[in-house]
C-alpha cells in the first residue's frame, strides 16, 4: 500500500493541514516527524475549526491512529492543555487513537526561557523564533543532555538526566544574566506531568514498521516548510530541524524504502512569517491584498505574514530537495481579481541570471527577482472542485506552474473547507 509524506514546500503556512485532514481519510496512520509547537495547523470541518500544535492533524479523524515521532521535540504542558482543548470540541483522545516514540525529546519550561533571552539579546540580527524553545531542545538532543518520555518513567534517571541538563543550562544562563533553574521544582513538575503523559508512550518504530508490513496506509505529516530546513532553508532564519521529507524516515523509525510518494503543500502566491530573505516579497497594495484575501496571520503567533508573489525558482529547488512527486496549490482564490499576476522565474545577481537562489547570504540579498507576467481572472474560484469550475485563465496559471517548477500538479486548494479541493492525483493510489 501506499505512504505518503505530506512537507511544506515553502516558508511554511501553506495549507499543510487542510490537506493532511483530507488526506487522512485514506490513510489508517498519522505520524507527526519533526518541529513542535511553533508549527500551528488550522483545520475547518463542517464548519468547526480545530487549531493544533503539537498533535497530529489526523486526531481529528475517528478511527485513525496519530503517532507524535522521535523526530518531534515536545512540551508535555502545552500538549495536556492542547489534548483537554480538543477533548472539549469532542474529539476523544486515548492511548489506542494517539500514541508518543519513547525517545521524543521534551521541551522544558527552561528552554522557552533560554530562547527568549536569546532572541531579546541579540543585537546581531534577530532570528525571528517563536520563543517556544524549539531551538534549545533540539540543542540539547544533539548535545546528549535532553530528557526524553521514556526518562519519566523511572525517578532515579530523570534525577540523573536533570542534573546533566542543568550543569549547561546553569552555566549558560549565568552568561545570559537569568537565574539558576530550581533544580526541585523542576522535577516535582515532571513527576506532576508525567502521569499524564506515559500513557501514550509507545516503541513507535516497532508499530509503524508492523503496521506497514500489514498493509496499512502511513500518512507522514511534517510541520513549518522546506525553506525553513536546517540544512537547506534561508540559514540562519530556518527552524531547528530538518524538515524536508527524508526526515520523515528518521523522524519516527521507519525505513525510506516505506515512502512512496511525497506531496508538496505550495500557496498560490508566497508568504514568510519572521525574519530573512523573501525575494519577492511586496510592501504595495498587492501585498496588503494577498494578506488581507489570505488571513494571513500565524496560527501559532498571530503574528502578521509577509506577502509575495508565486516564486518557482524556490519551489523548484525544494522539490529537488524532498523529491517532490506531486504539489497540492492552494489559496488559488485569493488570486481572484487580481487583473495582472506576477511569477519568479529566476534571479538577477549583479547582472548574471541564476535559476536558484544561492546559499551565501550575502549573495540572497543581493539577488532581485526575474518576474513573468500573466493574465488574471475576474472570476471567483473559492469552493471550486473540478476544473470546469475554474476560469480559463487560472488553468492557464496553474499549467504554467506546473511547467516552471518541472513538477505536476496533484491538488488544487480553493478555501479552507476540505471538500472545496481539485483532485488530480490520488497519492495513495497503489
Amino acid at each position: 500500500m501506499a505512504n505518503v509524506v505530506v512537507v511544506g514546500a515553502q516558508w511554511g503556512d501553506e495549507g499543510k493541514g487542510k490537506i493532511v485532514d483530507w488526506l487522512s481519510e485514506r490513510a489508517d496512520v498519522i505520524a507527526r516527524f519533526q518541529g513542535g509547537h511553533n508549527a500551528g495547523h488550522t483545520l475547518v470541518i463542517d464548519g468547526q475549526v480545530y487549531k493544533l500544535h503539537a498533535l497530529p492533524s489526523g486526531v481529528v479523524r475517528g478511527g485513525k491512529l496519530s503517532v507524535i515521532g522521535n523526530g518531534v521535540v515536545l512540551d508535555p504542558w502545552h500538549l495536556v492543555k492542547e489534548i483537554a482543548t480538543i477533548r472539549e470540541q469532542g474529539i476523544e483522545i486515548t492511548p489506542e487513537t494517539l500514541m508518543i516514540a519513547e525517545n521524543t525529546p521534551l521541551i522544558l519550561p527552561f528552554h522557552g526561557e533560554l530562547d527568549r533571552a536569546r532572541e531579546s539579546q541579540n543585537s546581531v540580527a534577530k532570528i525571528g523564533t517563536t520563543g517556544r524553545g524549539i531551538g534549545p531542545a533540539y540543542e540539547d538532543k544533539v548535545g546528549r543532555r535532553v530528557i526524553r518520555v521514556a526518562d519519566l518513567a523511572d525517578a532515579a534517571t530523570l534525577e540523573l538526566r536533570v542534573d546533566r541538563a542543568l550543569v549547561h543550562h546553569n552555566a549558560l544562563r549565568s552568561g545570559l544574566g537569568l537565574d539558576p533553574i530550581d533544580r526541585d521544582a523542576l522535577l516535582a513538575a515532571l513527576r506532576e506531568i508525567a502521569p499524564q503523559i506515559l500513557p501514550f508512550a509507545a516503541p513507535v518504530w516497532k508499530v509503524l514498521n508492523e503496521k506497514r508490513k500489514a498493509g496499512k496506509r502511513i500518512l507522514f505529516e511534517g510541520a513549518q516548510g522546506a525553506l525553513l530546513d536546517i540544512d537547506f532553508g534561508t540559514y540562519p532564519f530556518v527552524t531547528s530541524s530538518n524538515v524536508i521529507a527524508g526526515q520523515a524516515a528518521t523522524g519516527v523509525g521507519i525505513g525510506p524504502g516505506a515512502i512512496n510518494y511525497v506531496l508538496g503543500i505550495v500557496k498560490a502566491y508566497t508568504t514568510r512569517v519572521g525574519e530573512g530573505p523573501f525575494p519577492t516579497e511586496l510592501h504595495d497594495a498587492d501585498g496588503e491584498r494577498l494578506g488581507t484575501r489570505g488571513h494571513e496571520f500565524g496560527t501559532t503567533t498571530g503574528r502578521k505574514r509577509r506577502c509575495g508573489w508565486f516564486d518557482a525558482a524556490l519551489l523548484r529547488q525544494t522539490c529537488a530537495t524532498s523529491g517532490i512527486n506531486g504539489i497540492a496549490l492552494t489559496k488559488l482564490d485569493v488570486l481572484d481579481g487580481f487583473e495582472t499576476l506576477r511569477i519568479c522565474v529566476g534571479y538577477d545577481l549583479d547582472g548574471t541570471r541564476l535559476d536558484y537562489l544561492p546559499t551565501a547570504a550575502d549573495q540572497q540579498a543581493r539577488c532581485t527577482p526575474i518576474y513573468e507576467e500573466m493574465p488574471g481572472w475576474s472570476e471567483s474560484t473559492e469552493g471550486a472542485r473540478s476544473w470546469a469550475d475554474l476560469p480559463a485563465n487560472a488553468i492557464k496559471y496553474v499549467r504554467r506552474v506546473e511547467e516552471l517548477i518541472d513538477c505536476p500538479v496533484a491538488m488544487v486548494s480553493t478555501s479552507p473547507e476540505r471538500e472545496d479541493t481539485i483532485l488530480v492525483t490520488d497519492p495513495f493510489a497503489d
